[in-house]
């Protein structure tokens, strides 16, 4: 899916910048070393993910259970998820929430260190602070795809 490229009506800080590049490697950590539970935590409890295929999960009692079910795929093979070009937006209306949208590449390393890429993806979540900490609350993934050619 081709993403528009907005504009950002103000900068955040380094400070607010850095607090979310950590809470997304703490995050990718845990589901990398197939801490489902410790993934999991890292949403409210009433979280909800939508995968690009259109199955959508929610609360953190599903998504254990469907990351459950896909635990063979990962046997023999160290996952990494890979985030970049962060775009985080503020709420004015809601001083604990934080929109923020990146790309995502997800490598698979065998036995014998060949390496494989999964497509590409393009983010959208919505970060919440609850009693000091960073939750996510809502997750859009879009399978990233070419643009259609311009009329004309």
């Amino acid at each position: 899916m081709s993403q528009p490229v907005g504009t950002l009506p103000n900068q955040v800080t380094g400070d607010l910048y850095a607090e979310v590049q950590t809470f997304y490697a703490r995050q990718m950590r845990r589901v990398d070393a197939l801490d489902i539970e410790g993934f999991a935590d890292t949403f409210t409890e009433d979280g909800e993910v939508v995968h690009a295929g259109g199955r959508r999960q929610r609360g953190r009692a599903e998504m254990i259970a469907g990351m459950r079910a896909n635990l063979p795929r990962y046997q023999d093979i160290a996952v990494r998820h890979w985030f970049g070009h962060l775009i985080i937006e503020t709420d004015a209306a809601d001083a604990d929430l934080l929109r923020v949208s990146y790309y995502t590449l997800v490598t698979q390393t065998d036995r014998e260190g060949k390496v494989t890429f999964q497509p590409t993806f393009t983010v959208e979540d919505e970060l919440v602070r609850r009693d000091g900490r960073l939750l996510t609350r809502s997750r859009v993934i879009h399978r990233d795809s070419p643009a259609a050619p311009s009329a004309g």
